[in-house]
């Protein structure tokens, strides 16, 4: 624990500048919220809230109970600060319109993805939450308010439910991770300054779908599982964890690089993962860690959204090897 700093007090102390008093409250809406969710997932067994429901999310995904439980605490609780003046979730088709009752404030719009990774729920391994925070044009936002390139992001962050419940966050000045103490029921600083190292021997992607990415990453794999006999000359470890915030958290503590390529079976629906409530959100975070992005053509901040649940290929972590994975694209298309 660093000088036992409460997250409330380090927001006190830290928040500069016009966004000030709007980040303030509305993360400490967020924190509630991660704090629920996790006392939920804690007790889902004991609840029996386990299970996957018989319905699919805007996404065409089989629902779990917990998706819907988490997705209904984070909208309901982070409305209390009274600066959000419209959501999007990843669970729902639509944006969600906030009551100009409970909104007096309102200039913001909170993106986020409830319970990421929720197929691990069943098997008790690492789910997430993420968040992403934009400025509002309007009192009455839009559709097309949503729509603004990451680089637009005031604030973008993740809680991570694993052996501790941590919490990260980005307002553009560094990353920084907080743990809940259960106890006490308050995050404390334990994790300043987060830094991406430059360099890595560690990856991680879904093996399974090697057939069917492009000419660049079967490059870039090929290149790792050589190890030392191969061009690399050095040996690579392989992880999947299948929860994209285990993966990017564990990229932020030891390096690494998380893929999620584009591949032939989804070329058509534009990527894997969700733009506005992964990849940004988590790039952002990346990049203030010192790490870099990319679709492989482009850096995934600078892709102009032209749907609320847009995909796009992700590719993120050490910077040294997303330069290299970069490169490769860059010569394939050349």
């Amino acid at each position: 624990m660093t000088e036992n700093i409460k997250f409330s007090d380090y927001l006190s102390a830290h928040m500069h500048g016009e966004h000030r008093t709007a980040l303030i409250g509305m993360l400490n809406d967020i924190t509630v919220a991660c704090k629920k969710i996790a006392i939920a997932i804690d007790s889902g067994a004991l609840e029996g809230n386990m299970h996957s429901l018989n319905t699919e999310n805007v996404q065409g995904e089989v629902q779990k109970a917990l998706d819907v439980i988490t997705h209904e605490i984070f909208s309901e609780t982070t409305l209390t600060s009274g600066f959000v003046v419209g959501m999007a979730s990843e669970e729902m088709e639509n944006i969600i319109e906030v009551d100009e009752a409970l909104a007096p404030n309102g200039q913001y719009l909170l993106l986020f993805d409830p319970l990421d990774g929720s197929s691990n729920v069943n098997v008790n391994i690492s789910v997430g939450t993420i968040f992403s925070i934009l400025k509002s044009p309007l009192a009455r936002p839009t559709l097309k308010d949503f729509l603004q390139p990451g680089t637009q992001q005031i604030c973008a962050g993740y809680a991570l439910y694993g052996t501790s419940t941590m919490f990260v966050f980005t307002t553009g000045e560094g990353v920084h991770g907080f743990t809940l103490d259960n106890e006490l029921g308050e995050f404390f600083l334990t994790h300043p300054h987060m830094k991406v190292q430059e360099d890595t021997q560690e990856f991680a992607i879904n093996m399974s779908n090697y057939r069917f990415w492009q000419a660049p990453v079967q490059r870039y794999i090929d290149e790792c599982l050589q190890g030392e006999e191969g061009d690399r000359e050095k040996d690579f470890n392989m992880r999947w964890v299948a929860s994209m915030v285990a993966e990017i958290h564990r990229i932020l503590v030891r390096g690494g690089v998380f893929m999620y390529p584009m591949d032939s079976k989804i070329k058509k629906q534009g990527g894997k993962l969700r733009l506005m409530y992964e990849a940004n959100p988590m790039s952002m975070i990346m990049e203030q860690a010192g790490g870099l992005s990319t679709t492989g053509s482009m850096r995934i901040l600078e892709v102009v959204p032209n749907a609320l649940h847009q995909r796009v290929p992700v590719m993120m972590g050490s910077k040294h090897e997303i330069e290299r994975i970069i490169a490769y694209h860059g010569k394939t298309k050349r």
